[in-house]
């Protein structure tokens, strides 16, 4: 999925994409994007690990960003999010994201999306519920 277009806008202007670090990536599927974000002080709970928030917000930024790319001009908001934290994440690493759509209806988008250590290593899977705000609306 080709989201250059859309990091311009995300970027525009200051956002918790921003804020969290998040980088947003092309990807050669359509159905799928990627992101990665830095475990900092930004991302990390006071024990030097990555705080489930963060991911979870890398999660939902990350299907939101994919939902705008399928459906350029309709704005969209996650309505449901819920994931599993399966391995803990340092300070000074990077985590990978890949958000693939599971449903794409004409209302609502479900991504499953995966968060990976840098070794390649799961270290939580999340499911984010996009809303497709009407264009009357």
């Amino acid at each position: 999925m080709n989201i250059e277009h859309i990091k311009k806008t995300i970027e525009a202007k200051p956002n918790l994409a921003t804020t969290l670090g998040i980088e947003f990536l092309s990807t050669p599927e359509a159905d799928t994007c990627a992101a990665t974000m830095c475990v900092d002080e930004r991302t990390c709970q006071p024990m030097g690990y990555l705080n489930g928030g963060a991911t979870l917000a890398l999660a939902e930024n990350l299907a939101g960003t994919g939902s705008l790319a399928l459906c350029p001009g309709i704005p969209c908001m996650g309505i449901n999010v819920s994931g599993q934290h399966l391995k803990a994440v340092k300070t000074g690493q990077t985590v990978y994201a890949t958000a693939t759509i599971i449903h794409r209806g004409q209302t609502l988008h479900v991504w499953r999306v995966d968060v990976k250590d840098e070794i390649g290593d799961l270290v939580a899977t999340v499911n984010v519920t996009n809303f497709l705000l009407d264009h009357k609306e």
